[in-house]
């Protein structure tokens, strides 16, 4: 009998010209923008911090366009020495072709009904008042969604779940909810450990990017065979299979249908595919609502590489060439600065144009891997003597260790210090090689002694990148000036280098240079601060001795700018 009616609302829908219907979605959604949003919500159906993100609150104005061109091939970032018109030249090609456009590959595989819901408008209304939110969402999505796309076209799923996780976490791998959800799938700490997700001291898999997805299609299949249609599979996903359940059997009872749109659930539940029939929209026609969603190739982001059991994240960021931010962003379900495995190796993720490099620089690396060491702290031990101790400050330490507030130790247990004293004066948490390194030629520079003769001197934690830019040079030029025949470089090696920028770099930063402090303020993220300040945020990072981007309202950061004076 549900069939039959399905099929007759089908075709009753069918009568209809599209002008129409186009008309009459309009006005929905005009009428539906003085509606209150619904706020995100997880798994568990509450509302879920999404970092970085800090949605417009005016009036909608669905007018407004996030992209006005095809945006460069994020991958090529990675590739050594990209030309920019090069690459922007090859994204508008590959964007005219279907076949390299992983949104086109999305909506071929659409295999799920249409919603009809009016909670859909409401949701679209909430997206198209958002145009800045929706552009970091597409953003972060590129890192991602070649593979959560690969993962479920393996499986024979409908494409439509590649999306989910714009609903769930807005594809920010540490969107964290208030009930303890976390990751881009936003696993409970209990459903995840059902599903292999490791959860310890050193790791939380809910974050791991390809552990959570593989987890989270399992799950979905498991929902899809339990309840045999896609948006119950959802629903119990976002409620729980004992919530969508109990719902089936209610309206059983009564002899009511146990279709999706009429059973009883919770509101966040109620809405969840809905939603999800919003962002499938937008993807299908973004222009009807004001949005430009940026392009993104068919291929993939990244790939795994093989690493010892043991190095610190920030040395793993450096042989490979890339930004803490990037590294962190592709491997965040770390959540220490050292990054450890069960067995003698394990994988990591690397954007696929520097593991390359990462394997060159790791091969010819001989410094220790890892610079730090466990402690074993005794009960009522002051945390502010350890600290002393192995040179960091207080409040290092207990970021590292996730350590309450207070002065002493409630009981004894192992903490992560630096190896010593020494290594922690030049490597404190948050630090790399390469900080260390850039410290100290800044300071011999500051020391009105610079090389004027064009030549630089490698110190512990170089790298040629790091090198090539600080000279304003690219690496193939320092590599072709130097004869190189690989990235590696070695302590107290000489290169030759750009003089005019070695006479600017050592002078002008000396005399030229500014501290000044800011106070942090609620809703204020590392990447806000650095971009309000035009710096890097390894740069604050390195000032402030910061382990990671968590900071705190009141904290005191130090900024150092040149002064345009």
């Amino acid at each position: 009998m549900l069939q039959i009616r399905y099929h007759l609302h089908l075709s009753y829908s069918e009568k209809h010209s599209v002008s129409i219907r186009y008309l009459l979605k309009l006005i929905l959604l005009a009428l539906l923008f003085s509606l209150p949003a619904v706020a995100d919500t997880n798994v568990a159906g509450d509302e879920i911090v999404i970092i970085n993100d800090n949605p417009s609150t005016g009036a909608p104005d669905v007018g407004i366009s996030i992209a006005v061109s095809p945006q460069p091939d994020p991958v090529l970032g990675y590739l050594p020495d990209v030309d920019a018109t090069t690459a922007a030249v090859s994204t508008q090609e590959d964007a005219s072709d279907n076949d390299v456009d992983l949104w086109q590959r999305i909506k071929n595989g659409y295999a799920m009904p249409e919603t009809q819901s009016p909670f859909t408008a409401n949701h679209e209304s909430w997206y198209a008042a958002r145009p800045e939110y929706v552009k970091r969402m597409i953003g972060r999505s590129q890192k991602y969604l070649y593979h959560i796309v690969e993962e479920v076209e393996k499986r024979g799923m409908p494409t439509e779940i590649a999306l989910l996780p714009m609903v769930e976490s807005a594809f920010n791998p540490q969107a964290y909810s208030r009930s303890s959800a976390s990751g881009i799938w936003q696993f409970m700490p209990s459903t995840g450990k059902n599903f292999g997700l490791k959860q310890s001291w050193w790791v939380d898999n809910r974050r791991d990017v390809m552990a959570a997805t593989n987890a989270a299609l399992t799950y979905l299949q498991k929902l899809h065979v339990m309840f045999g249609t896609w948006d119950l599979a959802l629903a119990a996903y976002n409620a729980g299979e004992g919530t969508v359940q109990r719902a089936i059997d209610r309206n059983r009872k009564k002899g009511l249908p146990t279709d999706y749109e009429s059973l009883q659930l919770p509101p966040e539940t109620r809405n969840y595919v809905p939603k999800l029939q919003a962002v499938k929209n937008i993807v299908n026609n973004p222009e009807q609502y004001g949005l430009n969603v940026q392009t993104i190739p068919n291929r993939p982001y990244f790939t795994t590489v093989t690493v010892p059991q043991q190095i610190d994240a920030h040395l793993a960021a450096q042989l490979a060439e890339i930004s803490f931010d990037e590294f962190s962003s592709l491997n965040p379900e770390y959540n220490r600065p050292v990054l450890t495995g069960e067995g003698k190796k394990h994988e990591i993720l690397l954007p696929v144009g520097a593991a390359e490099t990462f394997n060159t620089n790791l091969a010819n690396n001989n410094k220790p891997l890892v610079s730090w060491q466990t402690y074993h702290a005794k009960r009522g031990e002051r945390m502010q003597n350890i600290a002393h101790k192995f040179g960091i400050s207080l409040a290092q330490l207990r970021d590292v260790n996730d350590l309450p507030a207070g002065n002493n130790l409630k009981s004894a247990g192992a903490l992560l210090v630096p190896n010593n004293k020494t290594d922690a004066d030049e490597l404190s948490v948050g630090d790399n090689d390469t900080a260390v390194a850039n410290s100290e030629n800044a300071k011999e520079n500051a020391g009105g002694n610079p090389d004027r003769s064009g030549k630089h001197i490698v110190r512990r934690g170089d790298t040629l990148q790091t090198v090539a830019q600080r000279y304003k040079m690219s690496s193939k030029q320092l590599m072709t000036q130097n004869h190189l025949k690989s990235h590696y470089l070695r302590a107290g090696q000489v290169l030759i280098v750009n003089a005019e920028s070695f006479k600017s770099a050592g002078s002008h930063a000396a005399h030229n240079s500014k501290k000044s402090h800011y106070l942090v303020r609620r809703g204020d993220t590392l990447d806000t601060i650095a971009r309000k300040f035009d710096v890097a945020t390894d740069d604050l990072q390195r000032w402030n001795n910061l382990s990671g981007s968590h900071i705190i309202p009141g904290h005191k950061l130090t900024i150092i700018k040149p002064d345009a004076a």
